[in-house]
């Protein structure tokens, strides 16, 4: 959900490499840098057109050569595709066991890294949406830093609203994430916080050219690679690509109520949401995948009701005719469905959707609401 602020503002045409448009889109990189806890002299923000899944794979094929491994927490669905995405890139994935249901064990990281030298990086998801769990990343990139490990992480849902400061983290390489979420823009655009020594560094390793965040920094910075044109496009704050313009403005504005609300404040409306939601749906006899004290503020998945008429389309539809709209998908081992609790909603809002919950599965004629968590 966006707020109507945020859509107005993509109502405008702009001309992505005119002069004011680029102001623009220079402003959301000095906008960004200090959410993630970057300083300007230190750490860049590196844009790219598209979902999450394209930071990812322009962080893991930047900062791991070729044929390199990385250490990653098999967390659930989004860690699934991470480890597709290193693989299909030519990056060694070794995959450490998470049971369903528990979040990531630093001793068991620390165990894994000194049995294997050869680990160059760890890889993270930091809120694990296919579950609903929140991973500890901090303690984890720092456990992996003093064993002198490099870090990426994923924090596609989480940026924004979890903490993280990449200034005291100096082992992290990547932290990726996407201009809708807990930002609460639209869709369309992903970035990546990175030092700018290791871009410096880390010249030759993608083995593509879109997805090098390398390029990306130097296009962003003016300073061309060699053998690289130079022209109107290359100077500093220009978009290397045709940027998604409108998307770029919606999250200028976005960053506005942003910047007034604060990542704390922000985290405890998303927080009361999802009190609202988990005890919402517990009353109306449904069973949340996870306990409560391991439910993060994210997204709540619940199971699906163990009775014959459950059909999660028709359910999906139900809602939509209702006013609310949620995933007609899932990614936990056993069926569910998935309620996000970010974007610019309210408890009250949340509150307005359990009774939209209650009367779907009335009219659904579910008798036993009650499931199977995964």
């Amino acid at each position: 959900m966006t707020h109507p602020s945020v859509r107005a503002a993509m109502v405008e045409d702009y001309a992505p490499w005119d002069n004011d448009f680029r102001a623009v889109y220079a402003g959301v990189f000095r906008r960004l840098l200090p959410i993630a806890g970057g300083t300007p002299d230190r750490h860049a923000v590196l844009p790219l057109q598209g979902c999450g899944h394209f930071a990812m794979e322009a962080a893991v094929r930047t900062f791991v050569r070729p044929g390199d491994k990385l250490l990653l927490p098999m967390t659930g669905a989004y860690a699934d595709r991470l480890a597709r995405l290193a693989e299909e890139a030519g990056r060694t994935i070794v995959r450490l066991p998470v049971p369903a249901g528990t979040r990531t064990d630093v001793e068991a990281v620390i165990a894994a890294l000194e049995a294997d030298p050869s680990i160059g990086h760890l890889a993270l998801v930091y809120s694990e949406t296919g579950s609903g769990l929140i991973h500890d990343v901090p303690v984890l990139a720092a456990a992996a830093g003093s064993l002198g490990r490099r870090v990426l992480v994923d924090a596609v849902s989480a940026f924004g609203a979890l903490p993280f400061d990449i200034s005291k983290l100096d082992m992290v390489d990547a932290i990726s994430f996407t201009s809708n979420k807990a930002l609460e823009a639209l869709p369309g655009m992903s970035f990546t916080v990175s030092p700018i020594e290791r871009l410096d560094a880390c010249h030759g390793n993608a083995g593509s050219w879109s997805f090098d965040l390398c390029d990306v920094w130097d296009h962003q910075s003016g300073g061309a690679t060699p053998g690289a044109r130079r022209n109107a496009r290359s100077t500093p704050g220009a978009a290397r690509f045709t940027p998604p313009a409108q998307v770029v403005a919606a999250l200028a504005v976005a960053l506005d109520r942003y910047e007034a609300e604060g990542r704390v404040a922000r985290l405890a409306r998303y927080t009361e949401n999802k009190r609202v939601l988990y005890e919402g749906v517990k009353a109306l006899g449904l069973t949340p995948c996870l306990p409560e004290h391991l439910q993060g503020p994210i997204i709540v998945n619940v199971a699906a009701p163990n009775d014959p008429a459950w059909d999660l389309q028709r359910f999906v539809d139900a809602l939509k005719t209702r006013g609310f709209v949620i995933s007609n998908f899932y990614n936990t081992p056993e069926p569910s469905f998935r309620v996000g609790c970010i974007g610019a909603i309210t408890p009250e809002d949340m509150a307005e959707a359990v009774r939209a919950i209650d009367e779907a599965l009335s009219e659904m004629g579910i008798r036993e609401r009650a499931g199977t968590p995964s």
